[in-house]
């Protein structure tokens, strides 16, 4: 019998994607932490399939649009983390906060539609309970001079 996928995979697969296994730590910390109902999501690089794709600044080395991508990605590498912690997707009920870090030179000030990427990938795969408050900073460097980094909280029944 085939494994049930959630509501969140169903509408990630019609947008081609599927949700990344879980990126093992680049430090000493855990890819989400739940604490009463509440699940924290440490800040995802955008690796795929163990690689990133870019490095560099946006503004310099690296284009808004690519950054868009990247955020993108580290949604999903952000989905990745929170179904690690609790199984199913569908028991979460709400993004709540997203904090989007982007390196960038310091006349960038596209921050925010960079993070687009990521909100956009949330609302899509969680619908309403996508829709989340979110920052969005320039930061002179990232890990492993990663152009984008996104983590987030949740709720979770």
């Amino acid at each position: 019998m085939a494994e049930q996928i959630s509501a969140v995979e169903a509408r990630l697969a019609e947008l081609g994607l599927s949700v990344p296994e879980v990126v093992p730590p680049v430090a000493s910390y855990q890819p989400a932490v739940i604490a009463d109902g509440v699940v924290y999501v440490s800040g995802q690089l955008p690796f795929v399939d163990g690689a990133l794709p870019l490095t560099g600044k946006v503004g310099a080395e690296v284009t808004e649009e690519q950054a868009y991508e990247l955020a993108r990605q580290c949604a999903l590498n952000c989905i990745g983390a929170l179904k690690s912690a609790v199984g199913d997707l569908d028991r979460i009920t709400r993004i709540a906060k997203v904090g989007g870090f982007v390196a960038s030179v310091p006349s960038f000030t596209g921050q925010p539609k960079v993070l687009n990427g990521a909100s956009e990938l949330l609302g899509a795969a969680f619908g309403d309970a996508g829709q989340h408050a979110r920052s969005a900073v320039g930061v002179p460097v990232l890990p492993l001079d990663t152009p984008v980094e996104v983590d987030l909280i949740a709720h979770v029944r």
